[in-house]
């Protein structure tokens, strides 16, 4: 015999690989990690997941000792280089990125991050993008977390871009298909204008100047007053109007346009009548844009009222109002597949947008500097989007489009199963459904169109069956209070309007009586009802009439035919003898009164007696059918279940009791 192969060892490959791992890092050279690889016994995978834990095992020390980012980074791209050679897992660059990002201080994060965004390449290629994306897409939004939007807005930047790099165009997990809004972005601002300063202090302010902390102005400037009289209605409708460019839906309401109307109007009237020019622009701001300074950005508004007259002074600040109106007004106009059918722009409301547009184009182009090119760039863009809303509305096809083959193979038209070959093969030619109370249901009946045309499937009952009740207790001698009437009951009212659509004349014919409620409808309803139906019963005359009459309708009644006897309701009686015949036999019977099996265990557990349970049974069909629950269907339901001896004695005793 052959000596067998030797086994994997787990401690001495997780020391080999742990020393050779330090090796490779010393030289900057995977060849002591290939030579190990190769040397251990054991499955390829066994050896994979070692080496794995390795790299973890020796980026943890690096991390507890507080080692520099170099280190770190050397040993992630050594795993890197483990993955191009075949000898480690593809995700193990991406789970040493999660480990480090989580332990690391912002400040390392952002030169880890560095490394990551060189790398777009080597993670978008096909060795390493479908098993690391969803684990760069959980790192980013985990960083994303920890960083502040306004302290770190260019780290926040540049993980978005990183991402706009890494996945392709069609991917739909980072596109915003329903067209919804941030409306978490809410812009807080003073509402009171008892708390407002400006109107107790704006003429201290002309008069001493305002108060300009150091660094907020250059040197050489001095604060000067602003020519614009903004008072606190002013500050309160400019401010009011971030609302409607946060959720623009609001428009499509009529009193939320007005609203947002008459404020767009005087804030635009505050920008044309007070035009900015370049020698507004400090002598600072103009030397940053020549030599390309550093830009301060804050992501969000700053609304103090003590600045409200530099920032219409301002021309980014303008600049960045303008713009959302547009953005505002080309939603609102665009063609968005998921926006709501009721969501239709009036002609009054293009023709104020369109309007509208063309002047904040025109105020764009005469803010300084360089005006006419922003606002022909804006322009651009905003056209642009219109092509990527289009894309979206179209399901977000794919941008790559195949080449059409000049000769296409025939393809070999495969025959259809027949169903007769795969339905019916189950014991007594059952069709199996996969579970047992749906191969029962759909074996009720051999034939479906035939079970689908049987009586026993109208289920609109007659206007007469239905309002009879609430008929008499509509009639003022039947003394029925209010609280206990029938059209009180919202599942009764339900049903009843439903078959009033149906079957009802009156139900479509207008009216201009007006009804405050649904039980005051119905009853309206059945009041007409009551004039045009026979009465319920006919046979039964009131205590008025002759004994004569009373002595032929008893006689009536008693020489009715068994058929007759049979469609009547069951009596409490009736109910009582049955039950001590069906015994424990009950169960059998349950389906087929159309019992759940829910009501079926709560029989079970509410008695042990077995006639108690049939009781329970039959009192239960008899509140559910109604007027319907007849000996003739419960021997219908006996016959079903196989119970015929059952049957013939109710037979017998409705016969007999008659």
């Amino acid at each position: 015999m052959s000596p067998s192969p030797p086994l994997f060892s787990l401690p001495e490959a997780r020391t080999r690989f742990t020393n050779s791992t330090r090796d490779a890092l010393i030289n900057k050279n995977i060849k002591p990690l290939l030579s190990t690889f190769s040397q251990l016994a054991g499955s390829e995978n066994e050896k994979k997941c070692t080496l794995d834990q390795a790299f973890r095992v020796i980026l943890e020390e690096e991390i507890i000792t507080r080692a520099s980012c170099e280190n770190v980074l050397a040993i992630i791209s050594l795993a890197i280089g483990g993955v191009t050679e075949g000898i480690c897992t593809a995700s193990t660059p991406f789970v040493l990125l999660g480990d480090v990002l989580d332990c690391l201080p912002l400040d390392q994060c952002d030169t880890i991050f560095t490394f990551v965004e060189k790398n777009v390449a080597t993670w978008k290629s096909n060795t390493f993008y479908s098993a690391g994306k969803n684990y760069l897409l959980r790192m980013c939004n985990d960083l994303l977390r920890r960083l502040s939007k306004s302290q770190n807005t260019v780290f926040c930047g540049r993980i978005q871009l990183f991402l706009a790099r890494l996945f392709p165009l069609s991917e739909k997990s980072g596109l915003n298909l329903q067209s919804q809004f941030n409306l978490e972005n809410v812009t807080v601002f003073n509402t009171s204008e008892q708390e407002s300063t400006l109107g107790q202090k704006h003429i201290e302010d002309r008069d001493e100047g305002m108060e300009v902390e150091e660094g907020e102005m250059g040197d050489d400037e001095t604060p000067t007053s602003c020519s614009i009289p903004i008072d606190y209605n002013l500050y309160r409708k400019f401010w009011s109007l971030q609302d409607y460019f946060r959720n623009p839906v609001q428009c499509y309401e009529k009193i939320s346009w007005k609203t947002f109307l008459k404020y767009s109007e005087e804030v635009l009237a505050v920008f044309k009548s007070y035009k900015l020019d370049d020698t507004q622009a400090s002598r600072k701001k103009l030397e940053e844009l020549k030599t390309g300074g550093e830009h301060v950005y804050f992501a969000k508004f700053l609304t103090s009222e003590k600045l409200m007259d530099l920032q219409l002074s301002d021309s980014n600040f303008r600049r960045h109002i303008l713009l959302q109106y547009l953005i505002l007004f080309q939603y609102l106009k665009g063609q968005v597949k998921f926006k709501s059918s009721n969501y239709v722009l009036t002609d009054e409301q293009s023709l104020w947008i369109e309007d509208t547009t063309k002047s904040v184009y025109q105020l764009l182009s005469e803010n300084p500097p360089d005006g006419e090119r922003f606002s022909k760039m804006v322009e651009h863009i905003l056209n642009t989007e219109e092509n990527w809303n289009s894309w979206k509305n179209e399901g977000c096809p794919s941008f790559v489009k195949e080449r059409p083959s000049d000769s296409k193979p025939t393809r070999v038209v495969r025959k259809r199963t027949a169903p007769e070959d795969f339905l019916g093969k189950g014991p007594n030619k059952k069709i199996l459904m996969g579970n047992e109370e749906l191969t029962r249901l759909w074996n009720l009946c051999p034939d479906n169109m035939e079970a689908c045309k049987s009586e026993s499937r109208e289920y609109m009952p007659t206007l007469e069956e239905f309002f009879e009740e609430a008929i008499e207790q509509a009639d003022p001698e039947n003394m029925v209070e209010n609280e206990y009437k029938a059209v009180n009951n919202s599942n009764y009212g339900w049903r009843a309007l439903r078959l009033l659509a149906r079957r009802s004349p009156h139900f479509f014919q207008p009216t201009n009586q007006q009804f405050k409620s649904l039980p005051e409808y119905l009853e309206n309803m059945v009041i007409k009802l009551a004039k045009e139906l026979p009465p319920p019963s006919e046979e039964i005359k009131t205590g008025e009439d002759e004994d004569e009459e009373d002595n032929d309708a008893l006689l009536k009644e008693n020489n009715e035919s068994p058929d007759v006897r049979l469609d009547k309701p069951v009596t409490g009686d009736q109910i009582e003898v049955f039950a001590n015949k069906l015994g424990e036999q009950w169960k059998i019977l349950a389906p087929y009164l159309e019992m759940k099996d829910s009501d079926i265990r709560q029989i079970e557990s509410d008695s042990e007696d077995v006639k108690m349970r049939a009781k329970q049974l039959l009192v239960a069909w008899q509140d559910q059918e109604g007027i319907h629950a007849t000996p003739e269907n419960l021997i219908n339901a006996l016959n079903k279940s196989g119970l015929s001896d059952l049957a013939e004695s109710l037979t017998n005793d409705t016969e007999t009791s008659s």
